[in-house]
């Protein structure tokens, strides 16, 4: 017989194996245990609104303020949601940055997305409305253009994170006041 205690996490059960007191027979008991601690399920959700703001900056089509609506209806602490959110958001973007910075040495390749005669036109848009165009990075469809163009153009890295952080942050705040949570 196995006198010794085990313990095994199976699908948020742990089970506990144990000889009777005489010694002639086992006991298992089964307690259910959450996944994970309350205190990481937290962290979960702010990481969670961080991917999510994360992706709905890049080219991949996502809603994150759906997901901070969710989370500060559910009482999460607006302030902390802002932050992760304009991070993430802000960090999205700069992926597009790289994609354009990066993305034009190939475009005499024939799978290059854009055609010679697009990306002239969408330079000269961004040379009439220079880096400043950069604050309305945050609207949709355009923001996602506004900043692989902004890698194109090679705006210092420094300046793009400053103007579309300001933007993003801004319009996750614009968000929380009209929604009401932000106090």
């Amino acid at each position: 017989m196995n006198r010794r205690y085990g313990r095994r996490l199976h699908k948020g059960v742990i089970f506990t194996r144990a000889s009777s007191v005489d010694g002639k027979q086992d006991i298992l008991t089964a307690q259910a245990q959450p996944w994970f601690p309350a205190s990481s399920f937290i962290m979960d959700a702010y990481t969670g609104l961080f991917l999510s703001a994360f992706l709905a900056a890049t080219l991949v089509p996502a809603y994150s303020e759906v997901v901070l609506a969710g989370l500060v209806a559910a009482g999460y602490d607006p302030m902390a949601l802002w932050l992760w959110a304009s991070a993430g958001n802000t960090l999205g973007s700069a992926v597009n940055w790289g994609l354009g910075r990066y993305l034009l040495h190939f475009q005499e390749r024939r799978w290059f997305p854009f055609k010679t005669d697009s990306l002239g036109q969408a330079q000269r848009w961004f040379q009439r409305f220079g880096v400043w165009s950069l604050l309305l990075a945050w609207m949709p469809v355009v923001g996602d253009a506004v900043t692989f163009i902004a890698g194109l153009m090679r705006v210092r890295f420094s300046v793009f994170i400053i103007l579309t952080g300001i933007g993003k942050a801004t319009r996750y705040a614009i968000l929380l006041f009209a929604l009401g949570f932000f106090s």
